[in-house]
């Protein structure tokens, strides 16, 4: 017996009731349907509040999808009805796209590589702001608090940095090439120790510490192996950092060496130093994780070593977050890393364009009030009301046009959603009129709708945005 189709409800308004049509029939889903236009001209209005009221018959549905920007309690109101109510995407153009998240949900809950966020030239800096970075850390990912050591420079509180992370319950790294820093790291507690190499290997014998190996020679593989055989004749934990080169400085080459260490010892735990790249490099730093990243999760490498040192790498904890559970869900679902989650997705979007020029000129023509629209296609930004549609690629064309010079408020409150609209047009964002610009995992937005009339001067007739 072949089951029956779930039968979904589409509630709209009357602007957008014609191309919802089009879209569903586009899709030829596998669900059957049934769009209602509710009585009002904008579907962006509807209020779950409204639906209550106005619905009176919900066509035996199975479920309810409202538009994306819905206000209201919808469980409230799926209790009240007796359906699952869902919000759907904010532009009916993202339909498709909508039903295919549906039917493929990534759990980004989980991940294998632990992050070791490191404190850099640490005896520079107090206890107080050590545990207050830790904690910043741990917020944007962090596993592990690194403490970086500085070559030949006292650092007689390390022991109460190390103590004191313990305490408030952080695992904790202590990152120096020097034999004294090291012993001293793990006599007072810390969980891990970089960097050991052949001549250092003994202090693991001293401490009840995890070493992480590098090559005593660097770029030498072989140099790892007596060390290797030591630990693992002893049957001790350990990690190896085979190294990761700065661009131009061997980075070709430190991809391959980490390659040639995977194969030749396919079940050691291995560490890479993303740093080098995230930090040596004047670019955004959320791609190049999502790269990293995706090496670690082929090349099974479960630990990295990451830094927030440089301005533009300000983020870079944060990100390394996010790329390792969309790699590791990626590699769960045997999928390439798209359109799982947008969060890395900081410049750019992957659909900035719903609307064509052709479609935004039939949305204008039924425009019968006064209040302004801003939308952006490939050929610019365009606003328009009833009295018209303007389009450009520069805000300053159209300030001319919108005859506003008397209305601050509404000139301040058009002018910085055109601002907005011409960032979006420039670098391919999406842009949504009273929302803020999505910039991915790089800014944490508080997203709320903007009410023109916070922008009314006194003594002045403001219309509000329908």
């Amino acid at each position: 017996m072949t089951e029956k189709p779930e039968h979904i409800l589409f509630l709209t308004g009357k602007l957008a009731e014609k191309q919802l049509h089009q879209i569903l029939e586009k899709m030829q889903p596998e669900f059957t349907y049934h769009v209602h236009q509710l009585g009002l001209k904008v579907a962006a209005l509807m209020t779950t509040d409204m639906i209550s009221r106005r619905l009176k018959d919900t066509f035996n549905a199975d479920k309810i999808i409202l538009p994306g920007r819905c206000r209201g309690d919808i469980g409230a109101l799926s209790a009240e009805l007796g359906l699952a109510i869902e919000r759907g995407p904010e532009e009916l153009k993202d339909l498709p796209l909508f039903f295919g998240k549906a039917a493929h949900h990534y759990d980004l809950s989980n991940y294998k590589v632990k992050i070791f966020a490191e404190i850099v030239d640490a005896p520079n800096v107090s206890v107080d702001e050590v545990v207050k970075r830790a904690y910043y850390y741990k917020k944007n990912g962090a596993n592990v608090i690194d403490i970086g050591c500085l070559p030949g420079t006292k650092f007689p509180h390390m022991e109460d940095i190390i103590q004191t992370l313990k305490q408030e319950g952080f695992t904790v790294s202590i990152d120096s090439l020097e034999d004294d820093d090291l012993l001293r790291g793990g006599n007072a507690g810390a969980d891990y120790m970089l960097s050991l190499t052949n001549k250092s290997i003994w202090i693991a014998d001293e401490v009840n510490t995890i070493p992480i190996l590098i090559p005593e020679t660097h770029g030498d593989l072989s140099s790892l192996d007596q060390a290797i055989t030591v630990l693992q004749s002893n049957n001790k934990p350990f990690i190896v950092d085979p190294i990761l080169d700065p661009i131009h400085f061997g980075f070709t080459e430190s991809i391959v060496r980490n390659y040639q260490f995977r194969q030749r010892y396919p079940d050691i735990e291995m560490m890479m130093g993303v740093g080098n790249i995230t930090e040596l490099t004047h670019a955004d730093t959320s791609g190049m994780n999502a790269v990293l990243l995706g090496i670690c999760s082929e090349l099974n490498i479960n630990h990295i070593l990451a830094t927030e040192v440089s301005q533009h790498a300000c983020r870079a904890i944060n990100e390394a977050d996010h790329a390792r559970r969309i790699m590791y869900a990626a590699l769960q679902n045997h999928a390439l890393p798209k359109h799982i989650d947008s969060s890395l997705m900081t410049v750019h979007d992957t659909s900035p364009f719903p609307y064509q020029l052709d479609e935004v000129k039939e949305f204008a023509a039924a425009i019968r009030d006064p209040s302004f629209r801003i939308q952006t296609s490939p050929d610019g930004i365009h606003i328009y009301n009833r009295d018209g549609l303007h389009t450009a690629t520069d805000p300053f064309e159209l300030y001319p046009k919108l005859q506003v010079e008397n209305d601050g408020g509404h000139a301040f409150y058009l002018g910085v959603e055109l601002a907005r609209a011409e960032i979006s047009w420039q670098l391919g964002k999406r842009f949504n009129q009273d929302q803020a610009l999505r910039w991915g995992c790089a800014v944490e937005v508080n997203e709320t709708t903007i009410d023109l009339h916070t922008f009314k001067p006194a003594g002045t007739t403001l219309q509000k945005k329908q």
